[in-house]
């Protein structure tokens, strides 16, 4: 029976910074920072000890204006860069006993393929455009070791028709699409390997509100009836809303504060939060 009560992934002090840092800005330093930009040797702290649980069947919104750090918390999650330094861990991966940050490049390709799902701001960063849309579902069932044609043909079908894609287009090469039809393609391809954990950056990001409706509105169906736990990027409260149970708010590399995402949209503490709250009025 699964243990709600531990969380499915705990990410502890993760931390990326581009630069060497110096002894004006380590530490606690933080005379000669503005932000999270260091004068004095040109560091950025774009991540600084990011600290957070998530649960089993729990949506955690990850909001926070332009530069905050949120995509790269995100990037570094799922290997697409490398943490300055940190720990992570995942209940279903070695009994969550062994940090997935330390683990070799095979391992983190085996935990890409088949414990984390991600979709992309950009569909181009998470297709192959000129690929069919059913190919690039089945490269990924590939890459997590499947072999069978037939079942990856299966498979394939049975996820663009839950998103919605019309199946006489699957051979269709994603290029054709329009914006939220490549990220429903997208969130199929995420999910062809059952993950337990779902990875949304800035999904509805550029598209057309009524086309946002219907992307949240699938993110909201696959919760329901997979469970998946999920982490979702937006700078849009709106979309925070709709999907999170918690939420952490980012600023300069930062989490300044975390809690339930009503409590933190209707009594915000810290003064970021409550600018932030305030302009969606």
């Amino acid at each position: 029976m699964e243990d709600f009560e531990q969380p499915i992934i705990s990410v502890r002090n993760l931390s990326k910074q581009f630069g060497e840092g110096c002894s004006s800005c380590e530490g606690n330093n933080t005379d000669m920072q503005k932000g999270n930009y260091c004068e004095e040797c040109g560091t950025v702290y774009a991540c600084k000890d990011i600290s957070f649980d998530l649960y089993s069947g729990e949506i955690l919104g990850v909001v926070g204006e332009s530069g905050s750090g949120k995509s790269t918390m995100m990037s570094c999650l799922y290997f697409d860069q490398e943490v300055s330094k940190g720990e992570a861990y995942i209940s279903s991966y070695k009994s969550g006993g062994t940090s997935i940050f330390s683990e070799s490049p095979q391992q983190k390709r085996y935990i890409r393929n088949n414990v984390l799902g991600k979709v992309y701001q950009n569909p181009i960063d998470g297709l192959k455009m000129n690929f069919s849309s059913i190919g690039n579902i089945a490269e990924k069932l590939i890459a997590a070791g499947y072999k069978n044609v037939g079942y990856m043909e299966r498979r394939g079908s049975e996820l663009l028709e839950h998103v919605n894609i019309p199946l006489f287009r699957m051979k269709e090469a994603p290029i054709n699409f329009s914006g939220g039809m490549q990220q429903r393609v997208q969130i199929a391809k995420a999910l062809s390997n059952n993950p337990p954990i779902l990875l949304l950056d800035e999904v509805t990001t550029g598209l057309d509100l009524s086309v946002q409706a219907n992307v949240l509105d699938l993110i909201k169906v696959i919760q329901r009836e997979l469970g998946i736990s999920m982490i979702i990027v937006s700078h849009d409260l709106s979309v925070i809303r709709m999907l999170a149970d918690r939420t952490i708010v980012m600023l300069d590399g930062k989490i300044v504060e975390q809690g339930l995402t009503d409590q933190i949209l209707e009594d915000p503490q810290n003064a970021y939060t409550q600018q932030l709250v305030y302009s969606m009025i």
